[in-house]
């Protein structure tokens, strides 16, 4: 009985896990082509690149459709979840685009590549380890704080050092709540009771990862990025 009750609740993280993977996937092809696009478009470029208040104002959508995801997303359809969560995928794309004009194809790839196998291999490690992560994750989102405020700070000191210190936190933070949010998707699987539910928590799950993934890429760049001439 109680093997066939733990078959079950695998199989059900398996199912949500499959889910969240397939989200988080559309979400990095949408940022991707988006960012793109507007690197070869001129006029959009400039409207996205070449106004800060816009920059700065679709920055803040980011972080709005974020906490909107994060702390409502079980007062919403499974519908409107999945539409702000592609629209954040768009949003981030056209934020993106500005690492595009920087850095050549080919460190791009070459980055993108390297994160992947260190989000994986986190993802991997906080799906099979019996050790509970809470800790881990408390201790890397007050990591998380403290490297936010001292990036804001930075803005007005403009210390390249400290710039390059933050970025090397920032890496080992996201890599560690990689594993933490890896756990907590496990744990969810088993507590979904239908398909709206496992559909809303597939969309909030893919969203965790994507953050993680896309923040490890980001800070790598500062490390292993060539610009472009």
């Amino acid at each position: 009985m109680y093997q066939n009750i733990a078959s079950t609740a695998e199989n059900t993280s398996g199912a949500l896990l499959h889910k969240v993977f397939g989200w988080m996937f559309v979400g990095l092809i949408v940022s991707a082509l988006t960012a793109y696009w507007v690197a070869v478009s001129p006029t959009v470029l400039n409207v996205v690149l070449g106004n800060q208040a816009v920059f700065f104002g679709l920055i803040i959508i980011e972080l709005a459709l974020v906490l909107i995801l994060s702390w409502a997303v079980n007062r919403i359809s499974a519908a409107t979840a999945t539409g702000l969560f592609l629209i954040y995928s768009f949003v981030s794309g056209l934020t993106l685009s500005v690492i595009v004009m920087l850095y050549t194809d080919a460190s791009l790839a070459s980055t993108f590549m390297i994160a992947a196998g260190m989000f994986g291999v986190m993802a991997v490690y906080g799906y099979v380890t019996h050790r509970d992560l809470s800790r881990l994750g408390s201790i890397m989102l007050m990591g998380l704080i403290g490297i936010i405020l001292a990036g804001v700070v930075n803005i007005f000191l403009g210390n390249t050092g400290l710039d390059i210190i933050i970025s090397a936190i920032a890496i080992i933070i996201f890599t560690a709540l990689t594993a933490y949010d890896m756990q907590k998707i496990k744990a969810m699987g088993t507590m979904a009771v239908d398909d709206e539910s496992r559909s809303k928590q597939a969309i909030y799950g893919a969203l965790m990862l994507y953050l993680d993934f896309i923040n490890i890429f980001l800070n790598l760049l500062r490390f292993t990025g060539r610009r472009r001439n």
